[in-house]
């Protein structure tokens, strides 16, 4: 099908938007992108590119062979709570190497190239309702103002307020989670700079360097059942941060003390939507399948099913076709790494002897883990 003029409204302005915008765009499309936001600030934090990605980003040529702003990743050093001790290294995954990526520094890339391109972005530009009519779209904005195109793509994250259009209401699954996120000035150099996954009973923190190591990037999950609020920018205390892990030594310790401001994310967690598309509106990245952190993947999905989405409407005759065989290619697939991440949630946070036993088989299979998740790395939605 040839996508040369025809008409998308994108909702959204995440990386997964931005990235769906950008792949119609290079395709021919007129894209117009609304975000509710009135300005596209630094938000957020850190986050993971691993090698099926990165291929996204590379055949949309947001980045070279050699990424820009991207801290190259030499592996993971999985830790114990009690000291920092060295359990095991992960390698990087054979099908290439992982990227630390400052969300906002991936944000501005994309956001530029999609400028670039002739994306159409529209800020403050809240969508309150998509409506279908018979070969169309209609995005009613709570401005009043109404805009219709040949196809409208919902990619405004796991709280999305699109989704019940098609799968009606849902009410989301606390999971006893919390994560603080944070980033702090860093001064500390590594010639080979890692992820490093500390573990203890119940918690564990996930720290990484960002900017060409000039920040270092922190996550800390604990469970609790104390804290229901929805929401990943809700301030949190650092003193109280420090007090919840005061027992994790070694290099995590020096971590955590430098920490001055930080936030909350309550881990919720919904389904794999049972609904993508109904023929003219269509669910993308977390809006479709949102994800807990535990594998990194939720940037990497939304990848993913960008490029996907561009290339089924380029191989079907219409918009009803395109959107059934983007739906068909990527529900499995999102499932499965959604699955994955769910499982990494309690492999972290183990007790007593399974802790002890867990530790004994890392020592002995950690350098091979990663060939676990290769079905992840090694895919290229863009072959």
């Amino acid at each position: 099908m040839n996508i040369d003029g025809l008409k998308f409204s994108v909702i959204g302005g995440g990386i997964g938007g931005l990235a769906a915008a950008l792949a119609l765009r290079q395709r021919g499309a007129q894209v117009t992108l609304l975000e509710q936001a009135a300005a596209l600030t630094e938000v957020g934090a850190g986050l993971q590119i691993s090698a099926n990605g990165m291929s996204v980003l590379r055949a949309m040529n947001v980045v070279g062979e050699t990424p820009d702003g991207g801290q190259l990743s030499h592996g993971t050093i999985l830790r114990d709570y009690r000291k920092g001790r060295a359990i095991s290294r992960i390698p990087p995954p054979a099908a290439g190497p992982t990227y630390y990526y400052h969300r906002a520094d991936l944000l501005d890339l994309l956001h530029r190239a999609a400028l670039d391109a002739g994306v159409d972005i529209r800020l403050g530009a809240q969508v309150i309702e998509v409506v279908k009519h018979p070969g169309e779209a209609e995005v009613v904005l709570d401005s009043g103002e109404r805009l219709r195109s040949e196809c409208a793509i919902a990619a405004d994250g796991g709280r999305s307020a699109i989704r019940p259009v098609l799968n009606g209401p849902e009410a989301p699954q606390f999971t006893h989670q919390i994560a603080w996120r944070a980033t702090i000035p860093w001064s500390h150099r590594d010639e080979t700079p890692s992820a490093s996954l500390t573990m203890g009973p119940g918690r564990h923190v996930v720290t990484y360097p960002l900017r060409d190591q000039r920040l270092m990037n922190v996550v800390a999950i604990e469970e609790r059942s104390d804290w229901q609020q929805e929401g990943w920018r809700l301030t949190g205390d650092p003193d109280d941060l420090r007090a919840r892990f005061a027992d994790f030594g070694g290099p995590v310790r020096d971590v955590l003390s430098e920490v001055t401001q930080t936030n909350l994310w309550a881990l919720f967690l919904r389904p794999v939507a049972q609904n993508w598309q109904n023929g003219r509106l269509a669910l993308l990245g977390d809006a479709a399948h949102p994800t807990l952190p535990f594998m990194a993947q939720g940037a990497c999905l939304a990848l993913e099913d960008a490029w996907i989405l561009a290339r089924s409407f380029e191989e079907q005759s219409g918009v009803t076709q395109a959107l059934a065989a983007y739906e068909s290619r990527r529900r499995i697939r999102a499932t499965r790494v959604v699955a994955a991440a769910g499982a990494n949630a309690r492999n972290f946070h183990l007790r007593g002897p399974m802790r002890l036993a867990a530790q004994m088989a890392l020592m002995a299979i950690g350098p091979r883990l990663s060939r676990k998740y290769e079905w992840i790395y090694t895919y290229d939605a863009t072959a």
